[in-house]
């Protein structure tokens, strides 16, 4: 079966997964199969691990291979898989947790998470990056972390690893939310084929 992966990255409350919801609203009322593999991070911290400022190398690592599972399973039945906070994302949080607490990332882990990251950018068909708009507030559909600091580094962070990894993405934000979702819908229909 041919899949289509988009991958959407940035901060924290900048849009991501109202535009990925609806790219799944759009993409299933043309009959296409759609799943979405969602933000991991609260799982992650239900789990043991250390988010957001206190993000380490084994959160990260975690983050990044359930989603890669989950992406995996999902391309079993899917035509088109979304993916809100993508592997390069984790990093990208990594790293802003590293600025923010004023560390160094071990060389190992530092060189291991880049080529992890690196490497399965190049699974995502299309990978767009949501910037911060500091005029628009953070959302208040779920609990999310209100440290503005932290918010900045994440945004510059993930832009950067996008940027440091050579990945090639394309901005998201509020004015190009219904080109980038037609151009979704036409780079699947030339992938995958009409589904009605």
């Amino acid at each position: 079966m041919k899949t289509f992966k988009v991958a959407v990255t940035g901060t924290h409350s900048t849009g991501k997964t109202t535009f990925a919801e609806a790219l799944k609203e759009t993409l299933d009322a043309q009959g296409y199969n759609t799943v979405c593999v969602s933000d991991l991070g609260e799982e992650c911290r239900d789990r043991g691990f250390n988010i957001l400022y206190d993000h380490t190398p084994q959160s990260t690592l975690w983050i990044m291979t359930e989603g890669i599972r989950r992406e995996m399973e999902a391309a079993l039945t899917a035509n088109v898989i979304i993916v809100d906070r993508p592997v390069p994302d984790a990093l990208g949080y990594y790293r802003a947790a590293l600025s923010y607490r004023d560390e160094a990332s071990p060389e190992t882990w530092a060189s291991y998470l880049s080529s992890l990251a690196g490497h399965h950018a190049a699974t995502y068909d299309l990978i767009f990056n949501s910037r911060l708009d500091p005029s628009i507030p953070l959302g208040t559909n779920k609990p999310r972390d209100p440290d503005g600091k932290f918010r900045r580094l994440a945004d510059e962070a993930v832009a950067d690893v996008l940027v440091d990894l050579g990945i090639d993405h394309l901005s998201l934000t509020v004015d190009n939310t219904a080109a980038a979702v037609q151009l979704v819908l036409d780079q699947v229909r030339t992938h995958i084929g009409r589904s009605k």
